[in-house]
């Protein structure tokens, strides 16, 4: 199985757009949509639409904050930027994108596979794993070989060494990484749709569950045109300088 894993879309049609026929092209036979849907770009209805038809075909969908806020409800750590976002997207989505948010969960398990948006140490708190001592907290509650999560909008992986401290590794976009089920992994994919390391390609990650590797990919997509329909849409100016600069 080569399951393709992507983070914090965030209304960007043309990044998850891209995304999924980068995935496609290299063998891609399941996908998972790490929460974050929605909130900041300008296309959620397309965005929910098109995932909703992945998810009618098998795929895993878990809820992130942001898609939460956008059914109603309260999220006070949202910034001025992100409930701007949230208000237009609250009025965008019909009764049909509104029930497939409500229905979605906050984790989804898979054998020995863990799906979340945030940390799963809580995962309706929607904490960040921001360094090793999160990390551990997640993996210690997530209880599973495999972790897959969003939410920082930067990819990082955590691998649990010697002694059960997890260790950092930032990987290289494009190469392989060996993550045999001797150890338990944390993998943040990074962001399709908003990414913040200061690259504004899109970020994704390929799990080849049955040869044991994951790979991040670096995907271009036109992010002049996303960014072109936030002003259009009358969304904070802020928020297209994000996509287009990547931070």
């Amino acid at each position: 199985m080569k399951l393709a894993l992507f983070a914090d879309i965030h209304s960007n049609l043309e990044a998850i757009t891209a995304c999924l026929a980068h995935a496609q092209s290299l063998g891609a036979d399941r996908h998972a949509f790490l929460g974050d849907l929605v909130g900041y770009g300008a296309d959620p209805v397309a965005v929910l639409d098109l995932i909703e038809q992945h998810a009618a075909n098998g795929a895993v969908v878990v809820l992130g904050n942001h898609d939460a806020a956008a059914i109603g409800r309260p999220d006070d750590s949202l910034n001025d930027n992100a409930q701007a976002a949230i208000a237009w997207t609250r009025d965008q989505l019909g009764k049909r994108q509104r029930a497939f948010l409500a229905g979605l969960p906050l984790t989804i398990r898979d054998d020995n596979i863990l799906f979340v948006h945030a940390s799963a140490a809580a995962p309706e708190r929607w904490t960040y794993v921001t360094g090793p001592a999160e990390a551990q907290e997640s993996m210690t509650a997530g209880n599973a070989t495999y972790i897959f999560c969003g939410h920082v909008h930067e990819p990082k992986l955590y691998y649990m060494g010697a002694g059960g401290r997890p260790m950092p590794f930032r990987p290289v976009p494009g190469t392989p990484i060996p993550t045999g089920k001797h150890r338990q992994w944390l993998a943040i994919v990074g962001s399709a749709g908003q990414p913040r390391d200061r690259i504004n390609k899109a970020c994704y990650a390929l799990a080849d569950m049955e040869r044991s590797r994951l790979t991040f990919f670096r995907v271009p997509y036109d992010h002049s045109s996303a960014a072109q329909k936030i002003r259009s849409a009358g969304l904070p100016e802020r928020l297209a300088r994000r996509i287009e600069r990547g931070a």
